[in-house]
């Protein structure tokens, strides 16, 4: 099958489009046509060596997917040949506590399709039956590639973790990513007030448009008073981020006492300053967060066909320019999804 996968660890240059073997589905996994693969920070982390960097190679990124189902191994029920679905990245043994209390993502066995096995680079991918969903009628194989990953993170910070609710001042970091254009649209959702940031004019005018309630430019010096002023000079109630230790301390002291703060990634960096002080004279709470049950990307998906939610599109490249849209999210110079077509 064709393929794009990573020859070794490095800049984008390191992914070259290759042949590579047709996967074959085992028990109770589904092999699909892949017609959309979307990129994630993930993908550049891996490639570059940060995360996982024992894989074999050569490699096959992505962690989102959409296509049609072209085979079925023994015991497959749910799926047949021909449906449009949607794959849910996050993989896990399915059968210990934490899985079965419908904590797939502590699963000591989790994985992230694209990080810990073969990923949506390619014609072809296999999967467990498990990880699929129908592809909503209302959305192009481009947009439901746009949502899985993303929108899954988000929805554990803004409703598990932040448990944001009506009348909540959220501040959302670095509007125009993927993470935070889901982040957006369901804070909006539950009756959050949003604070967008990001580091051009552009981007947020885009936020604004998507949702947002106010905008700031944290390339500004103490971006942070201006969180401050727009709240009445308390802070945000609660607060996604992941954009790491160039913002943190900027974050903490945007932050409202006994606020809630859910950290997803750390884009700039994975050391940076606390102070402690703010943490526990304001009470405040710092919340790791990684992907979400597999459980979550059914409400997702209703909230997406009933038009409450929406994929957003940045850049549709074909499969071959996967190095050209690793360079489009590294340099943050997309606002929203960067997806590759395989036709």
């Amino acid at each position: 099958m064709r393929a794009v996968a990573m020859e070794a660890r490095g800049g984008p240059e390191v992914l070259k489009p290759m042949e590579m073997p047709t996967p074959e589905p085992g028990p109770k996994e589904v092999r699909i046509r892949v017609r959309a693969a979307a990129l994630n920070h993930l993908d550049i982390w891996v490639r570059k060596g940060v995360a996982s960097p024992r894989l074999p190679l050569p490699h096959i990124l992505g962690a989102d997917a959409s296509g049609v189902v072209e085979a079925v191994g023994p015991g497959v029920t749910a799926f047949a040949p021909g449906d449009e679905v949607v794959v849910n990245p996050g993989l896990s043994c399915g059968h210990c506590e934490r899985c079965l209390a419908g904590e797939d993502n502590l699963c000591p066995h989790y994985g992230i399709l694209g990080e810990h096995r073969h990923g949506a680079y390619a014609e072809y991918l296999v999967v467990p039956e498990v990880n699929l969903l129908k592809k909503p009628q209302n959305l192009s194989f481009e947009e439901a590639a746009a949502i899985p990953l993303t929108f899954l993170t988000a929805w554990q910070m803004v409703v598990d973790k932040l448990q944001v609710r009506p009348g909540d001042d959220v501040l959302v970091m670095a509007a125009g990513s993927g993470v935070s254009v889901a982040a957006i649209q369901i804070a909006k959702l539950f009756g959050g007030r949003v604070i967008a940031t990001a580091g051009s004019e552009e981007k947020l005018r885009k936020a604004l448009e998507l949702g947002a309630d106010e905008a700031v430019n944290y390339t500004h010096p103490d971006w942070f008073k201006e969180v401050r002023r727009l709240t009445g000079g308390k802070g945000a109630d609660k607060v996604v981020d992941h954009t790491g230790a160039l913002y943190f301390e900027g974050v903490i002291k945007a932050t409202a006492s006994g606020g809630r703060i859910a950290i997803a990634g750390a884009s700039s960096g994975y050391e940076g300053t606390l102070p402690f002080a703010h943490v526990f004279f304001r009470q405040l709470a710092i919340l790791g967060s990684t992907m979400a049950s597999k459980s979550r990307l059914f409400p997702i998906l209703r909230m997406v066909e009933a038009g409450k939610l929406k994929p957003v599109l940045g850049q549709v490249l074909p499969l071959e320019a996967a190095s050209e849209g690793h360079r489009l999210l590294e340099e943050r110079r997309v606002f929203g999804k960067v997806v590759l077509r395989v036709d």
